[in-house]
C-alpha cells in the first residue's frame, strides 16, 4: 500500500503551493494510514458480500460469502477488527494533529499564537472518545451507554483531570493575553528559570536557561505566580544600563583656578563651564553680604564637573538611545562604600554580547578619566595595601 499511496500523495503535494498539505507527507501519518487499509479490507470481507461488488463476490472464499455473524468465532473476529480500525483511526488523527502543528510552526503567527496546548486537548478528547468506542465495540454495548456512565462519574473525572483542567485554563489565558511566546526571554525568581522559552504545551512550558539546562515549568504556575518577560525590552530596541561608580569621598573638593581654566577649554565641558560660571557669579553677587563679613561663596566642585562630563559623554555616544528613553546621571546615598554616581541609560543594541560591550566601553572610559578630575574610585583595602602600610611603618 505504501508503494502506491506515498508516490501519489508526494506528486500531489509537490504540485501544490499550499504549505498546509505538506502535513500529508509526515512519515508517522503515512504509516498509520497505510496500516488501516488491510483492516478495512478484512472488515469488508467479514461483513459478507453486501459490501463487495458482485463481480468480485464470486472469487471470495466460501467462508467470506456468509453473512452469519452469530457464529462463535465470527462475531468476536469482527469486533476485534472494528476495534483495531478505531484505534488506528485515532492514532492517525493524533499523527495528523502533530503534523499540522509542525507545519503551523513554520508560520510567523505561530510565535504569537501557539496552538500546541489546544491541539493537545483535541488529541486528549480524540483518545478519550476512541477508548469509549473501542470498549463499546468489544463489550457489545452502545456508545450512549458508556457516555451516560461517564456523566455519573463527573466528580471523579474532575478530580482525576484536575491538573489538565487547570493547565487548559492557564494555557488559554497565556495565549489570549499574549503573556508568553516561543522565543521569549522569561525569568522566574526563586525557581531557577532564566532563559528562552522553547516550547509552550498544555501542561508545561520549557525554558532553556543561559547555561543550556532545560527548566520545565507547569503552565498553571505562570498564571498563579509572577514572572518577568523581557520581550518588551527586545521589541523596544533598547536595553537598560544601570550601573554606578563608587567615588572615594576623601577626593571630593572644589576646583582650583587652573582646573577651571583647563575644563573651560575642554570641548565636552565648555558649554557647561560657561553657563555654570555665569550662574555662580550671578548668585554670589546677589548674596554677597559685604566686605565686613566673611562668607563662603558657591564654587565648582570636581564631582559636579565629572557628572556634567558624564552626561555630555553619554549624549555624544551614538550607541545609546538619545530620545524616547531615559538618560540621566545621578548621585545615590553616600555610605561606607563611597559616593555612588549612577549611570542610567539605554543601549540601542539589545543583543547580549553587544550590550555588554557598550556598557564596558562606557565604564572603561570613565574610570580612566577620573584622575583628570582629581577623583578616585573607592575600593576595599587589598593585601598590597596592607603590605605597603606595614613597609611604611618599618
Amino acid at each position: 500500500m505504501r508503494a502506491v499511496i506515498v508516490p501519489l500523495i508526494s506528486r500531489w503535494v509537490a504540485g501544490s503551493k499550499n504549505k498546509i498539505d505538506d502535513m500529508l507527507l509526515d512519515p508517522q501519518l503515512l504509516h498509520r494510514t497505510c496500516l488501516l487499509a488491510p483492516f478495512i479490507v478484512i472488515y469488508l470481507l467479514v461483513s459478507g458480500t453486501d459490501h463487495v461488488p458482485d463481480a468480485l463476490a464470486g472469487y471470495l472464499p466460501a467462508v467470506f460469502r456468509s453473512n452469519d455473524l452469530g457464529s462463535t468465532w465470527w462475531a468476536p473476529l469482527e469486533r476485534i477488527n472494528e476495534a483495531l480500525i478505531v484505534l488506528l483511526v485515532t492514532l492517525a488523527a493524533s499523527a495528523a494533529i502533530n503534523s499540522f502543528n509542525s507545519v503551523y510552526q513554520t508560520f510567523e503567527i505561530a510565535r504569537q499564537r501557539p496552538l500546541k496546548g489546544y491541539l493537545q486537548i483535541v488529541k486528549l478528547l480524540a483518545f478519550a472518545f476512541g477508548a469509549v468506542i473501542i470498549i463499546a465495540i468489544l463489550t457489545g454495548q452502545s456508545v450512549g451507554y458508556f457516555v451516560t456512565g461517564l456523566g455519573a462519574m463527573t466528580a471523579v473525572l474532575l478530580l482525576v483531570f484536575k491538573d489538565t483542567i487547570l493547565s487548559l485554563v492557564a494555557s488559554i489565558q497565556l495565549t489570549q493575553n499574549d503573556m508568553v511566546r516561543v522565543g521569549d526571554w522569561i525569568e522566574i525568581p526563586g525557581a531557577g528559570v532564566d532563559g528562552d522559552v522553547i516550547d509552550v504545551a498544555l501542561h508545561t512550558v520549557k525554558v532553556q536557561n543561559w547555561d543550556k539546562t532545560i527548566a520545565t515549568v507547569p503552565t498553571a504556575q505562570l498564571i498563579q505566580k509572577s514572572f518577568r518577560n523581557w520581550r518588551g525590552m527586545s521589541e523596544s530596541g533598547g536595553r537598560r544600563i544601570k550601573r554606578s561608580l563608587s567615588i572615594d569621598m576623601s577626593t571630593i573638593r572644589f576646583l582650583e583656578e587652573d582646573e577651571i581654566e583647563r575644563f573651560s577649554r575642554f570641548s565636552p565641558l565648555k558649554q557647561y563651564m560657561e553657563s555654570k560660571l555665569d550662574e555662580l557669579d550671578s548668585h554670589n553677587k546677589e548674596n554677597d553680604p559685604g566686605s565686613d563679613l566673611t562668607w563662603d561663596p558657591r564654587r565648582l566642585t570636581n564631582i559636579g564637573t565629572l557628572r556634567a562630563y558624564i552626561i555630555q559623554y553619554l549624549r555624544d555616544n551614538k550607541r545609546l538611545h538619545q530620545e524616547g528613553m531615559t538618560l540621566l546621571v545621578r548621585q545615590l546615598q553616600p555610605g561606607s562604600q563611597g559616593l555612588p554616581i549612577e549611570i542610567y541609560c539605554f543601549a540601542n543594541d539589545t543583543a547580549w554580547a553587544n550590550y555588554e560591550d557598550i556598557q564596558a566601553d562606557i565604564f572603561d572610559h570613565l574610570l580612566s578619566k577620573l584622575p583628570e578630575f582629581g577623583l578616585k574610585v573607592f575600593q576595599e583595602p587589598s593585601s598590597s595595601d596592607f603590605k605597603s602600610l606595614a613597609g611604611a611603618r618599618e
